[in-house]
């Protein structure tokens, strides 16, 4: 369980403790709501209804426990992941590729989802939060909240500039451009999970800088501006430079078993409970440099 706490401060006297939670404390409407039902908001210790008035020095505590059991169907496994950072809020990791971000019913078998279930202790009440979700060809940073707070306060500034998502690809020959930005709406195939450059998707935006070139291929620099599904991959292919290895939008590789060349370099984002500036880097993988010659 984790635990916030606030000390009311004398220009805070006379709020009432829901205007502590969502000014101060920085909570959702819809995490106070359950909270409300759950005896989980405190005043000095005592359970408190959201419309009672502070005084200067009282305490306003939330308690944020898990009390749903896991999904039944959860299957712990035993796999490695690189730790970028840890805290009482936050996991951040370096996901390996292949691998599921999240575990599926339909699909069974090892996920990132699995090996954090493992991870820590394989708790009855564990939760699983990511914050951003990496395609399972995909490796790289990725972020997991270890509770709805911190879920809430990192996704609600994805793709704004206290949230931004840094990523690396080897791609299919080289872009005639050296940089840009890639705007072009994205839409998903009717009856399929594959997306298309269409006038009737949703706005899509992409900035991209070519770093280097190499045996017909080219390592590229993406910034994301919209969090659409296949973002990446999609505006690369419509350049005519599919990501290397890309058995869905290009070829897949023999050398690169299960995976294509697209990595999560950094995230750098503002951490919702300290409020600290933070940015974390996943070394770019060796198998995905090596295409470059």
């Amino acid at each position: 369980m984790r635990i916030l706490d606030h000390t009311v401060t004398a220009s805070e006297e006379g709020s009432t403790v829901g205007q502590i939670l969502k000014n101060r404390m920085k909570l959702a409407r819809s995490l106070i709501s359950r909270l409300k039902f759950s005896s989980a908001i405190l005043l000095d210790g005592q359970e408190v209804h959201t419309d009672r008035r502070t005084v200067r020095g009282e305490k306003v505590t939330v308690l944020l426990r898990d009390e749903k059991p896991v999904w039944q169907g959860l299957k712990a496994f035993d796999g490695t992941f690189g730790v970028l950072y840890e805290d009482e809020d936050l996991l951040a990791v370096d996901k390996p590729a292949p691998l599921a971000s999240i575990a599926s019913a339909r699909q069974g078998g090892d996920s990132l989802e699995g090996r954090v279930f493992h991870y820590y202790g394989e708790d009855r009440f564990f939760v699983y939060r990511p914050v951003n979700r990496l395609d399972k060809g995909t490796s790289g940073v990725m972020l997991i909240a270890r509770n709805a707070f911190c879920q809430a306060g990192l996704q609600k500034k994805l793709h704004t500039d206290d949230f931004v998502r840094t990523y690396l690809a080897v791609t299919e020959g080289i872009p005639e451009e050296k940089e840009g930005l890639i705007s072009r709406p994205i839409l998903r195939e009717a009856g399929g999970v594959r997306r298309v450059v269409s006038d009737h998707g949703q706005r899509a935006e992409t900035f991209y800088r070519v770093l280097e070139t190499g045996r017909g291929r080219a390592l590229v620099f993406l910034r994301l501006y919209t969090g659409r599904t296949h973002q990446i991959r999609v505006h690369l292919s419509s350049l005519g430079c599919p990501v290397a290895g890309d058995y869905m939008y290009g070829e897949k590789l023999d050398a690169l078993p299960g995976r294509f060349a697209l990595h999560s370099h950094t995230a750098e984002f503002v951490h919702p409970v300290t409020e600290e500036r933070m940015k974390l880097t996943a070394p770019f993988p060796e198998e995905l440099k090596a295409l470059l010659g």
